[in-house]
Formats: C-alpha cells, sequence, structure tokens
C-alpha cells in the first residue's frame, strides 16, 4: 500500500513540476505583422489561369485561418510572392483490366516568399509541393481542372501552415 502511495505521490509530483508539453493558448502568427498583400503568383507552366487558381485559395485560407488582412500592396505590413513551378498529373493506379490509368494525381509544385516592407525575407520556401487525387476514368469520370483546383485548395493550406511561427 505504502509503495502505491509513492509511486502515485511521485507521479503527481513529476506532473506538476516537468515541464509543459509544448502546448499554449498564445496564437503562433507573428504579432507585429496585421495586413498581407498577395499579388497574383507568376506562372512557368503550361496549365492557364493556374496561378489565378492559387492566388485565390491563398487569399481565402489566409482571411479564414490566419488574424491577417489581405489588403492592397501600398497598405500591406508584409508581401507573399510565389511562382507555380510545375503541375504534373501522376499516375497512381491502373485497372486489372487493359491497364488503362484509373487514378491520378495532380501535383503542384509552388515557390514562394514572405517579405516584410522592409524587404527582409521573413519565410522562404522552395519546392513546397501538394497534391490532390483524382479519378479520370468512368464512373467518376474527374476533369483534370477540378485536380488542379484541388492541389491549388491544398497548397494555400501548406502555405498557411508555413506562415506560422517556429515553436
Amino acid at each position: 500500500m505504502r509503495a502505491r502511495f509513492a509511486l502515485l505521490l511521485l507521479l503527481v509530483a513529476a506532473s506538476v513540476f516537468l515541464p509543459g508539453c509544448g502546448y499554449t493558448t498564445k496564437t503562433t502568427f507573428r504579432d507585429d505583422v496585421r495586413t498581407v498583400a498577395v499579388p497574383i503568383f507568376t506562372n512557368r507552366t503550361f496549365y492557364r489561369n493556374l496561378e489565378f487558381d492559387v492566388t485565390e485559395a491563398l487569399t481565402k485560407e489566409i482571411e479564414l485561418r490566419t488574424p491577417y488582412k489581405v489588403v492592397s500592396q501600398d497598405r500591406a505590413d508584409t508581401v507573399i510572392k510565389g511562382t507555380v513551378v510545375r503541375m504534373n498529373p501522376n499516375l497512381r493506379s491502373v485497372r486489372r483490366q487493359g491497364g488503362l490509368p484509373q487514378e491520378l494525381e495532380a501535383r503542384l509544385v509552388v515557390d514562394f516568399e514572405w517579405i516584410d516592407r522592409n524587404g527582409a525575407v521573413i519565410r522562404q520556401r522552395q519546392g513546397l509541393q501538394a497534391v490532390h487525387p483524382y479519378v479520370p476514368a468512368k464512373p467518376a469520370g474527374e476533369l483534370y481542372e477540378v485536380a488542379q483546383h484541388g492541389a491549388a485548395q491544398r497548397m494555400a493550406k501548406s502555405i498557411v501552415d508555413a506562415l506560422r511561427g517556429d515553436w
């Protein structure tokens, strides 16, 4: 009985005196930034209007998930500039009969940098990737444009995740 009590006392003391697990109620976004500009990304691919899709998705994601307000570049504390580097359809699976593509994925690759008004780089990522699966075969028959849009949405989430401060 004494051994159990001593073990319980030791566990309680350890939970009180040991450091926490890294959880915080404080925001992980920067306090000194209030506004962000997101000019239309540059597009180095042959896919038309992809840069607009990525820029729109990022703007909406910033407004939805961050404390920042998206404003014009002349009024912003910071600017996020980006380039759509690559957009590839990749084969994921084929049909057993005939070997036709059954499931594909749209792989989007973006470079971006987050810059403050003095020109200093806050964050920078090269080759950031987002993948969205799609099924071009019947009965689903999804269009590549739908997968492209899904990849842009996932890319926006990845970029916003990269805006968070270091722990």
